[in-house]
């Protein structure tokens, strides 16, 4: 869309997936509760889309060139909202230009720092020690296996837009199973270095190539605590 310089616009529209007719032959069992005492082993046919069809979004999809010139109607018959431009979406604050689009989490980034109180910590200029692994240690103090993995996971959907930080949260997120101190420290830092860098983000500009490319990182025996391969 960047790239052909279209506008974004978002319409939600409640219960969207039951309005569209489907072009398919479906059959359905009948539900339990509403079978039919004379005619039990018959099945329904399918009219319109139903939630959980795979058919349901695509039929929905094909009535879209039809919004700009029935949106008043749309309004009439659905309940819904329009929202004209769109700057939010699941997390993802969403900057439109004419020539690029900027899509960040720094909100996101404020939420989860507030959230484990690290709004007044120093800042690290890295997310990871670069010259010191992070390893297993038996003897090592464990730590709150539940606060370690709610953190992991909070990181892993700001990865998203962050690839800055995807190595550091894959790495931390080796030890979710007996969490240790140092592994807990590793984590804090990742959280110290958002709080120093918290606007960053994606940028899609027009002029970008439009062929989609994709990479894997991988070694052989790149871990250093069991020898596997990593990715």
């Amino acid at each position: 869309m960047t790239k052909t310089s279209q506008e974004h616009a978002m319409m939600d529209v409640k219960s969207v997936f039951l309005y569209s007719t489907i072009e398919e032959k479906v059959y359905v069992c009948q539900p339990l509760s509403f079978k039919d005492p004379h005619f039990p082993d018959k099945v329904y046919k399918v009219e319109k889309a139903l939630y959980g069809l795979h058919q349901a979004s695509r039929a929905w999809s094909t009535k879209k060139s039809l919004f700009a010139k029935f949106e008043g109607l749309m309004h009439k018959k659905f309940q819904m909202s329009f929202i004209r431009e769109l700057t939010f979406f699941l997390g993802l604050q969403v900057m439109q230009r004419d020539d690029r689009i900027f899509i960040s989490e720094d909100k996101y980034v404020a939420d989860i720092l507030k959230k484990f109180d690290f709004y007044l910590v120093k800042t690290s200029s890295t997310p990871i020690e670069t010259n010191k692994a992070l390893l297993k240690d038996e003897e090592a103090e464990d730590v709150d296996f539940y606060l370690y993995r709610s953190m992991i996971e909070l990181l892993m959907y700001l990865t998203a837009s962050r690839p800055d930080i995807i190595f550091d949260v894959y790495v931390c997120a080796r030890f979710q199973v007996t969490p240790k101190f140092l592994h807990l420290h590793a984590v804090k830092r990742i959280f110290r270095y958002l709080k120093g860098h918290p606007k960053l983000g994606l940028w899609y500009p027009r002029d970008s190539p439009f062929d989609l490319e994709a990479f894997s990182d991988s070694d052989y025996a790149g871990a250093s605590l069991d020898m596997k391969s990593t990715i």
